[in-house]
């Protein structure tokens, strides 16, 4: 036993077996070399493999990381736009609000301003009546008068006359021959006529000798006084009273006879009196036309024929339909003759025949129409005119056109007919019954 534990008896055999121990353990420590070389290897290896793999890693790590930072700048981005549509929204919706309440304000203050205008419109319209009642009180309406028409008609003649009275007389301190001469010059150059001037002239000396005027001014009172004297001869109106009458216009082309027919037409119509016009005057172009167009204006009736054809016959029909209608005026247009022709002029007597013989229970009425602007060549025409028919009137139109309106003196006094009607313009009313002191009183006003 002590052997086996000490070895003892196996010297040699342990000797022996040394050498191939130590070459054993060369072996070994060879093998382990190896193996630690090995291991080395594989170590480093698995370092670079996995230095490789970690770079992989990495790379891969960052691009994840790269991504997701692209994807959260992305987001935001969208946060970001999200954020601003909200707040775009939230200041357009409180931009509305504010224009909404602008408008609301706006319309606040418009309703204010309308409801002031109506106040001071209140206000004005009351002091309106309060004035127009206090005026009322103190005097009466004011009222464009028929004589008012007849002083704005009469301006002109008034210019050509009684104002250049007034700086004749304006131009003297004492009453002699020489005022006279100025005077009767004015007169003259007005067309009152020469024989019609000397006239007045006479009785103006008469009345100053007998009243023994000295100042010029007192002159003018007295030749207002004889005008007025020569204007009231025969001073008629125009009467329709009697049913049924019937009044002829007769006259040259051009003085107004179809206008001055028209507005007799508007006149009776107005009163309330049934009228019904005849439209004799065959011959002249459109007078048929024109006459139908004032008969369609006034709402009365017509009886016409065709261009041309007979006035007589025109008038016959007219009378007929007359008495068929229960017509209370029959107004007859008849053919514009030239004064000078007198077998023109005789061929209107047949119409006289015409009435006189199918119209006997009317009224006639027969008006000679006038242009005063002609001056003395409307004293030529009535005379002429006054020879061939029984003329009851004259109807002086176109006053309102000429400085020269003393021709209605001399129309006046030479024809011996009564004025009756004057024209003083374009108005219905511009044609007014003639009235002298009316008509002197607007001259001379």
């Amino acid at each position: 036993m002590f052997k086996k534990l000490f070895g003892f008896g196996k010297k040699k055999k342990e000797e022996i077996q040394e050498e191939p121990v130590e070459e054993l353990e060369v072996k070994e420590t060879e093998e382990d070399s190896q193996n630690v070389e090995d291991s080395k290897e594989e170590v480093k290896s698995d370092l670079e493999n996995d230095e490789d793999n970690s770079e992989y890693d990495s790379q891969k790590e960052r691009e994840e990381v790269e991504i997701l930072e692209e994807d959260e700048i992305e987001s935001n981005k969208i946060e970001e736009t999200k954020n601003e549509e909200a707040v775009s929204q939230e200041i357009l919706e409180e931009q509305i609000e504010t224009k909404e309440e602008i408008a609301e304000i706006e319309e606040i203050k418009a309703e204010d301003i309308e409801t002031q205008e109506k106040q001071d419109e209140i206000e004005e319209s009351e002091d309106t009546v309060e004035n127009q009642i206090d005026d009322e009180v103190e005097e009466k309406p004011k009222k464009v008068s028929l004589f008012d028409r007849l002083k704005q008609g009469l301006t002109k003649a008034k210019q050509g006359i009684t104002d250049r009275i007034d700086e004749v007389l304006k131009a003297y301190t004492k009453v002699d021959e020489e005022l006279l001469e100025d005077l009767e010059e004015v007169l003259i150059t007005a067309d009152v006529g020469v024989n019609t001037t000397m006239d007045i002239i006479e009785k103006l000396e008469d009345v100053i000798r007998t009243k023994k005027i000295t100042d010029p001014q007192d002159v003018r009172e007295e030749l207002k006084l004889i005008i007025e004297d020569i204007l009231s001869k025969d001073d008629t109106k125009l009467d329709v009273s009697h049913s049924p009458t019937i009044i002829l216009m007769v006259g040259v082309n051009g003085v107004g006879k179809t206008t001055t027919i028209g507005k007799l037409a508007h006149r009776y119509k107005s009163e309330g009196k049934k009228v019904l016009l005849a439209a004799g005057d065959t011959f002249r172009a459109a007078a048929i036309d024109q006459l139908e167009v004032w008969a369609n204006r006034c709402n009365v009736d017509i009886i016409k024929h065709q261009e041309g054809a007979d006035p007589g016959a025109v008038i016959f029909d007219a009378i007929k339909a007359s008495k068929a209608r229960g017509v209370d005026v029959l107004i007859c247009d008849t053919a514009g003759r030239l004064h000078n022709k007198s077998n023109l002029m005789n061929e209107l007597g047949k119409v006289f025949k015409i009435v006189d013989r199918e119209y006997p229970e009317a009224k006639k009425e027969v008006l000679l129409v006038v242009d005063a602007t002609t001056g003395q060549n409307a004293v030529s025409q009535a005379k002429s005119f006054k020879e061939v028919c029984d003329i009851t009137g004259l109807a002086l139109t176109k006053l309102d056109g000429t400085a020269k309106g003393g021709v209605i003196l001399a129309v006046k006094s030479e024809v011996d007919v009564p004025v009756k009607l004057i024209g003083v313009g374009e108005k219905m009313e511009d044609l007014q019954d003639f009235d002298s002191k009316s008509f002197v009183d607007a001259l001379f006003s």
